[in-house]
Formats: structure tokens, sequence, C-alpha cells
């Protein structure tokens, strides 16, 4: 269990030293083409050390990587600068965002699948902006209106990941419980069911619902999100969230724990249309 920048280091770290293999170099002879010492090369593939995004170009460019999505990938993680040197729209907010958001947004925007468990409130990636601005002055009280604005910017600024090309692929469980609690009050609810249904026919996009009727389950641990990536399957993690912080699993047994428990709910939720036609009978009732 480790938090969002050691995962990111030792991940891209491996990947680094497996690229280095498969171009056929010693760390040595790859320091040499980069103009480094040995042991920063080392440090950068064992974790120890973070590593610039122009530094990871560099090494990308010695092991003549081509792949420009796991160019972009292996970039966005080294944070900082893209691909083509600019800064992520995030970067905009960096003395607003706590390192371990800033962190959960860099992998979620490089994610190709996320699948998600919401036991108290809608998805980040599915909330209007009513809701989301009722979140966030309930999760943050006490904090100046235009903060609150520049969060509800933030999530809403996300869901581009849904309208990418390729899209992210979205995998939702939402417990019962999420469509009943009025989030901002009955208004609000009703625009968020009405969002739901809609995001819901995407293509991308997989809802279900699990009722109160499917009694206990594994959920009852609480919400996770498992993020996948494209090209590095290694990658995959999954986010547990904190009052203060998030938790990342990494370890092969947590993520196969994690995956069962997310297709056991998928078992016991309802079907996808059955799941809309439960939250359009909300909505007709909010």
């Amino acid at each position: 269990m480790q938090y969002g920048p050691a995962v990111r280091r030792r991940k891209l770290g491996a990947e680094l030293r497996a690229l280095r293999g498969q171009a056929g170099l010693t760390s040595g002879e790859a320091a040499a083409r980069v103009g480094w010492h040995q042991s920063k090369v080392s440090r950068i593939e064992t974790g120890r050390s973070g590593v610039r995004a122009a530094d990871v170009r560099l090494l990308l460019e010695a092991y003549e990587v081509q792949d420009p999505q796991l160019r972009e990938l292996l970039v966005a993680l080294a944070g900082g600068q893209d691909e083509n040197g600019r800064h992520h729209w995030w970067h905009a907010y960096r003395g607003l965002l706590p390192p371990a958001y800033r962190d959960f947004i860099s992998l979620e925007s490089q994610a190709c699948r996320v699948r998600t468990l919401e036991t108290t409130v809608v998805p980040g990636l599915l909330q209007t902006p009513e809701y989301a601005r009722a979140v966030t002055r309930a999760a943050l009280g006490g904090l100046p209106e235009e903060q609150v604005e520049a969060l509800v910017r933030v999530r809403l600024a996300r869901q581009d990941v849904l309208r990418n090309d390729p899209p992210l692929r979205l995998s939702v469980i939402l417990d019962e419980a999420v469509l009943r609690r009025q989030v901002g009050g009955p208004e609000v609810l009703a625009g968020q069911l009405r969002q739901l249904l809609e995001a819901g026919r995407l293509p991308q996009v997989r809802l279900q619902v699990l009722p109160f009727a499917a009694g206990e389950h594994i959920g009852l641990i609480g919400p996770f999100v498992i993020l996948s990536f494209p090209n590095i399957s290694d990658l995959d993690v999954v986010v547990l969230d904190h009052l203060t912080s998030s938790l990342y699993l990494e370890r092969k047994e947590d993520l196969k724990a994690y995956t069962d428990a997310f297709n056991s709910l998928q078992g016991k939720a309802l079907s996808v249309q059955d799941s809309m036609d439960f939250i359009a009978g909300l909505g007709d009732g909010a």
C-alpha cells in the first residue's frame, strides 16, 4: 500500500528498465547515451528518485521508443509537462489541488479503463456542476466560494476523458443509497439522475445499480477505483480514498482481489437496462 508519487516512480522506473532491456542496452550504456552517470539511471529505474519529464523524453529517444501513446503515458507519469512540452491543464490549479489529487488526475487522464464502486456519492466523472458544488462544500466546509468554484471546474474538466479519442471506458456500480441521498436538495438530485441517464447511454459507459434488495455483499468494505492503462498492464492500480489522502494498492494479489470483488458486484447488481429503468423511476418520483 503506497501513496501516489511512490507508485508513479516505481511503475515508471520499471517500465523504463524494461524498455532499456528491449533496446539491448546496459544501464551504463544508456547513461552514456544521454550524458549521465550510471547511478542516475539506476536510481530512476528502482524508483529511488524522481525523474523530470524532460529526462524521460531523453531516455525514450535513447531507447528509440516511437509509440506516441506509450511516450505520452510515461511522460505523464513523470509529471510536469506533456510530450509536447506543454503543461497539463491541472497545472493551472497546482496551488489549490493537494499533491495526492494531482497524482490521481494525472493517472486518470492516461487510463484507458476505470472501474469503480461508489457507495456514498456519484463518481466525479459523472457529476453535474450543481452536485459537484454541493459535494465540495460538504467535504471542505468553510472553503471560500471562489475556491469551491475552482474545484468544481477541475471536476468538470476531468470529465473530458469521456470525450477523448479514444474515450475512457468507464464501468460504474452505484449503491442504491447514492441515488437516494439528496445531495444539494431534491432539484439537484433530480438533475443528477437525468445526467446519469444521459451518461448511461454513452457506448463507453457501463452503469449498474446495486439495490438494497441485494442484501449483504463484498462492496460493504467501501468504495474503490481500479485504473487500467494501455500498453502497460502492470501499471494497473486500485485507489482507496481517505479523508486526507488516497492510497494505492498495486500488488498482483490486491489487484486480483478487487477485480474479483468488482466482477462479483456486477453479478449482484441490476443489469444495465434494469439499472437505467431504476434510475428513471427514481427520477420520475424526484
